[in-house]
């Protein structure tokens, strides 16, 4: 197996304590991790203390760690994260039970909690409750106790690079795109141009850096390039057509808007045209909203034949009434609850789609070109928030998200786009 330099240093030095891999995406930080875990279990098998597996989601740790890991071991060595007998999650991993947990709840402090903890890997660190840290600070209580953990940077006042500065005992090792040896240069080349901004700093260049001024810069400064007059015409100019539309669907409470954005994914999810919006701070009671957005998808269902409309989740009783006034009106559209990724992912994928032009939105949609051209970070805060103070309308960029979320992983595919 042949490693990189970064790789080589990693496996002679990380010895500590804390070893932590920061940096780019595609940089070679968690393949190294597929070979290093079976040599960090095997190195404590039998001996006192739990290991476990810590990831954003049990999800992720499923796709980012387990999965990748079967194709290389198989089966026989690394299973699947399933249930034992207290309904707790585990899978085997080279003869060892290894405990999942999803460390972005702080309901899972308990799961961690008077165990003590022979090894710990770490997936998605900066995506973690600050508590289920802490609380596996105070576990790795062997002298042979041993973490390493990965993640891409974020801001440098980050409650994890804060650890990392500490005087503990950590071994960190940060990497930019450039560490891997082994990447093809077109890849390479692809990924510097879907990255744009704080994402290029830290998912290219691999560095801690803080989310600040205009989001979506690209478009703020030249919003004729992205804005379309008729979206036949584009499809047909393009030897494009729609395979499906998505309708995200944005709740209005005290003074935001109710808000709806339709979406239309052309085939091989080449690129996500923004077919019309709707958009409305009437007072109105929940009936009148649903025949309001009933007549939105109506006009939509009839160009393009039918849609899938994804509600707020946060408001599973309006979702439900949209559902079944969709139903008695024999709308071809299927209501249902959003999925909600994490913002910072749902901002990627918009300022990529912008940097590779796989992105369109129709000169009607004036509520959410004005979303796109206002939306700022918020610079008060430690974490990267959209400032959402009345000033911009949030509302409408929720409803863009609600609605490509579902789709979000085969955008990213079909664009190389990935962190």
């Amino acid at each position: 197996m042949a490693w990189t330099t970064k790789q080589k240093l990693y496996l002679n030095d990380a010895i500590h304590r804390w070893n932590i891999k920061c940096g780019a995406t595609r940089s070679g930080k968690t393949y190294l991790d597929y070979f290093l875990i079976p040599k960090r279990i095997r190195a404590v098998a039998g001996r006192d203390g739990l290991i476990f597996l810590l990831g954003n989601t049990k999800g992720t740790l499923q796709r980012n760690v387990i999965e990748p890991m079967q194709k290389i071991w198989g089966t026989t060595f690394v299973g699947d994260i399933r249930r034992d007998s207290t309904g707790s999650s585990y899978c085997m991993l080279f003869g060892e039970k290894a405990h999942c947990l999803g460390a972005d709840n702080i309901g899972h402090v308990d799961k961690v909690r008077g165990s003590g903890v022979k090894y710990c890997y770490g997936d998605e660190i900066v995506s973690w409750h600050k508590e289920v840290f802490e609380m596996l600070k105070s576990r790795l209580d062997k002298p042979y106790s041993l973490f390493d953990g990965t993640c891409n940077p974020s801001s440098p006042s980050h409650w994890l690079k804060e650890f990392i500065n500490s005087d503990a005992d950590v071994f960190y090792q940060q990497y930019s795109i450039y560490d891997n040896e082994f990447l093809d240069p077109t890849v390479r080349a692809d990924m510097e141009k879907e990255h744009t901004g704080v994402f290029f700093t830290r998912y290219i260049l691999g560095e801690w850096a803080r989310a600040e001024g205009i989001i979506y810069r690209l478009f703020s400064d030249d919003n004729k390039r992205y804005i379309i007059d008729d979206v036949q015409e584009y499809l047909t100019q393009t030897g494009q057509s729609i395979a499906a539309v998505f309708v995200g669907v944005d709740w209005g409470h005290n003074k935001s808007a109710n808000t709806a954005v339709a979406v239309g994914i052309t085939r091989n999810y080449k690129e996500a045209i923004i077919l019309g919006e709707y958009y409305t701070k009437e007072e109105m009671d929940p009936k009148k909203l649903y025949i309001k957005l009933a007549e939105f998808l109506q006009d939509i269902i009839k160009q393009y034949g039918s849609c899938q409309v994804y509600g707020d989740n946060a408001e599973g009783m309006l979702v439900r009434g949209l559902y079944n006034t969709a139903l008695e009106k024999g709308l071809k559209a299927r209501v249902m609850e959003c999925i909600k990724h994490p913002i910072t992912s749902r901002i990627v994928l918009e300022n990529s789609l912008f940097a590779l032009d796989r992105i369109k939105i129709h000169k009607n949609c004036s509520h959410l070109i004005g979303a796109l051209n206002d939306a700022v970070w918020d610079d008060k805060s430690d974490k990267d928030v959209r400032l959402d103070d009345g000033t911009s309308n949030i509302d409408s960029l929720d409803s863009l998200e609600y609605a490509i979320c579902t789709v979000m992983e085969e955008l990213e595919t079909a664009g190389h786009i990935g962190r």
